[in-house]
């Protein structure tokens, strides 16, 4: 048996796939489940779609080193929303250094009022929350699936749910 490092542990990739499962069926059992979860994340079905079409583009390459596609890809989907939101909002800051005033755009209305603050939570709060809400994930799985220490997840977990209950009191 071949040992694994650290980070090929950290992100599912090894030498030999232990699951023989082929992209297309991966594909077409958790396509879904990866849109909602880019979708929740980014708030954009546009880019929900692109993320979830990158990382299995970028999987497909590697394929037959990754021990659990699941996990690997959605580690891929948290990986670009949280790039996504970078790029928002550093293209956020050179439109209002330049002056420019961005036309409102509309929007699908809230299906559920708590949605909207979730929205506004800090990016790792807003990750870790959905991750575990809506993705149904144990504290230790989004601790794996992060590479972050459970602990940070828990705190970030806390303070998440203490400013939701502060503003929907």
């Amino acid at each position: 048996m071949q040992r694994r490092t650290a980070a090929q542990r950290l992100n599912g990739v090894t030498d030999t796939m232990a699951d023989p499962a082929t992209p297309e069926q991966v594909y077409r059992d958790n396509a879904v489940a990866l849109l909602r979860l880019a979708f929740l994340l980014t708030n954009s079905r546009e880019h929900a779609e692109d993320i979830v079409q990158q990382a299995f583009t970028s999987a497909f390459a590697r394929w037959p080193t990754i021990e659990q596609p699941l996990a690997y890809l959605k580690r891929a989907v948290v990986n670009m929303a949280n790039e996504t939101h970078r790029r928002r909002a550093r293209d956020r800051g050179l439109v209002e250094r330049a002056g420019a005033v961005s036309e409102g755009v509309t929007t699908q209305p809230e299906v559920d009022e708590a949605w909207a603050y979730i929205r506004r939570l800090p990016a790792r709060q807003r990750t870790v929350v959905v991750l575990h809400f809506y993705e149904d994930l144990a504290l230790h799985q989004i601790a794996d699936l992060l590479s972050r220490p459970a602990a940070t997840i828990r705190s970030d977990l806390r303070r998440a749910l203490n400013r939701l209950r502060k503003v929907l009191r």
